[in-house]
């Protein structure tokens, strides 16, 4: 297979690539994220949001990652897993972050998602070519 034919199979089994995989996988648990700071503030419901949408984005992150060897998605799956359990962990008050920890942990996800969203394809290309002899997108 030549580098354009794998490049193809890879963009059609790229979630990214697709709008509502996009929207639905990413976009609306970060709003929901975005929300729940806005509107609560704190507490039990922002715990709860933050990690299960963190969740839900790295693991499609990493599914994605196996799909079509999205070069980003490796480093973004276990980063909003970290940031998952950070979440977790600073809710339930074993992570002293003080009274700004939300602050702290949205600036960390947004600004370390958006340089691991960028700078691994700006590195390395968009998609990571499959070896020989290796399973193919």
């Amino acid at each position: 297979m030549d580098k354009a034919t794998v490049t193809e199979a890879n963009t059609a089994r790229d979630w990214v690539q697709n709008a509502d995989a996009m929207f639905l996988l990413w976009g609306l648990p970060a709003t929901i994220m975005l929300l729940t700071v806005c509107c609560t503030g704190g507490g039990w419901v922002i715990t709860i949001t933050w990690t299960l949408a963190l969740v839900v984005m790295g693991g499609a992150c990493l599914i994605n990652a196996r799909r079509c060897g999205r070069r980003h998605c490796y480093f973004t799956g276990p980063f909003f897993l970290f940031m998952a359990l950070t979440s977790f962990a600073y809710g339930v008050s074993w992570l002293p972050l003080g009274a700004h920890g939300w602050l702290y942990i949205g600036a960390v996800t947004l600004i370390g998602g958006g340089l691991l969203f960028v700078a691994p394809e700006w590195l390395w290309g968009r998609y990571r070519q499959a070896q020989s002899g290796a399973h193919g997108c």
